[in-house]
């Protein structure tokens, strides 16, 4: 077998493979005589077709069978003899027969040799996150506005009140389409309507009749109203105040805690926004190591797996929007940008997992379970569940080893811790 590989990219390769004929048409020979030892031809009995009609009805079909494995079989020797490492499948193109010897020519990518460079030089900042007596405040008036109730009252609406009104908009005189509302409650300064029509409705009474303009924004979902202005006949039915509820044993009972009364709620509150505040900062801290990590270490990745991993991503928004009609999928040019990043953050992890010799930490496997199973109510039954599951323990020993990698690269940079208040930290949007 003779065999030239010719660089026509930077991981693009040809590879030209030729092999004697004679060996081929050896095997051609010998699995038709294997064929004429069964073959039913009509007229002749089973065993006894002449070779020439065997070759006559089956030759073709059993040489291609024949010249379809060699090809495989010494696509395969090829690349192990030239040390190469396809990216995925290669095209293949094979030569006119010229009775001495079978070519064909592949031509593939190959997978980017990764070199990692400065992971010790990374900067990762550490959020350090103080949770202070005015953040559980906040919690705590959040948590009890999930409890409101409201009230009727006697007085002029002001923000934070809820009106509960009849509404009809008008475009040049027009009605249209989601104009029009009858008892509909609007909680003034909630950014639940529009700034203009929340701001129509301050300082209306019970009984009152109204009007006012409401222009929409540039980047109003219906397209038919972007910029335009709608005049608005307004019926106020009444004015509610929020009424909150005690921070009493009632209340923590109200959010399933059955022992330790208010006591124990105020306990809880705190160790979910500690366990909040932590998942936060572990996927702060991953991000910046993504980011890094693909700054300091620029890759060029196969355009294969570029296109497998644009089409993985098409699916995923495809299952989340609920879309099951292709025609219907976001455009797959949308997902390139993404499916780039992915591929090359999958490349350079994996290299850190090989040259740093990362195996996989049992306890972190168990923590990592532990994490998915903390919404469970038997929490302990979940976790032992899924550990004494081979399949499932399979599937989230890559997503743990890598996390492993990610962890190296923070605990051997540059980091620094960062103070910052709980409320800052939890509003600021992930990077």
């Amino acid at each position: 077998m003779e065999v030239t590989v010719e660089s026509t990219g930077t991981l693009e390769r040809r590879m030209r493979v030729e092999l004697p004929i004679a060996p081929i048409e050896q095997q051609v020979d010998s699995r038709l005589k294997t064929v004429g030892r069964t073959a039913k031809i009509k007229g002749f009995r089973p065993g006894k077709v002449p070779p020439k009609v065997v070759r006559q009805r089956y030759g073709k079909q059993v040489r291609e069978e024949v010249l379809s494995e060699v090809l495989q079989k010494s696509y395969t020797q090829a690349v192990t003899q030239e040390n190469l490492n396809p990216a995925g499948g290669p095209k293949i193109e094979t030569e006119d027969d010229n009775g001495k010897t079978f070519a064909f020519t592949a031509t593939f990518e190959i997978m980017p040799e990764v070199k990692l460079k400065n992971l010790e030089k990374i900067k990762i900042e550490k959020p350090d996150v103080t949770i202070g007596d005015e953040d559980i405040d906040d919690m705590l008036t959040n948590l009890r506005k999930q409890k409101a109730s409201w009230e009727e009252v006697d007085r002029k609406s002001a923000d934070g009140d809820r009106v509960v009104i009849d509404f009809v908009g008008k475009l040049k005189g027009e009605l249209f389409p989601g104009g029009e509302g009858k008892e509909y409650p609007v909680v003034l300064g909630s950014g639940q309507m529009l700034p203009d029509f929340e701001k129509g409705l301050i300082g209306v009474k019970a009984g009152e009749e109204t009007t006012f303009k409401v222009k929409f924004p540039k980047e109003y979902h219906a397209e038919d109203l972007v910029g335009k202005k709608a005049d608005f006949e307004i019926n106020v039915h009444r004015v509610e105040a929020e009424v909150l509820p005690e921070l009493n044993d009632e209340f923590a009972e109200s959010f399933n805690v059955t022992e330790g009364g208010l006591e124990q709620f105020m306990t809880d509150v705190r160790e979910n926004m500690e366990r909040e505040a932590g998942q936060k900062t572990k996927n702060d801290m991953r991000e910046q190591v993504m980011s890094a990590l693909l700054e300091t270490n620029p890759l060029e990745i196969p355009d294969t797996l570029k296109h497998q991993e644009m089409h993985a991503l098409q699916k995923e928004a495809m299952q989340r929007l609920g879309v099951e009609d292709a025609a219907m999928a976001p455009p797959l040019d949308s997902f390139s940008e993404g499916a780039e990043k992915r591929v090359a953050l999958g490349l350079l992890l994996r290299q850190v997992i090989v040259d740093k010799e990362i195996t996989v930490d049992e306890a972190l496997m168990r923590a990592r379970v532990e994490e998915l199973c903390a919404g469970y109510e038997n929490v302990e039954d979940m976790v032992n569940m899924y550990l004494s599951n081979p399949q499932f323990m399979q599937q989230i020993e890559p997503m743990v080893v890598e996390q492993q990698a990610i962890n190296w690269i923070i605990e051997n940079g540059k980091t620094k811790d960062k103070k910052i208040s709980f409320e800052e930290f939890m509003n600021t949007p992930a990077s």
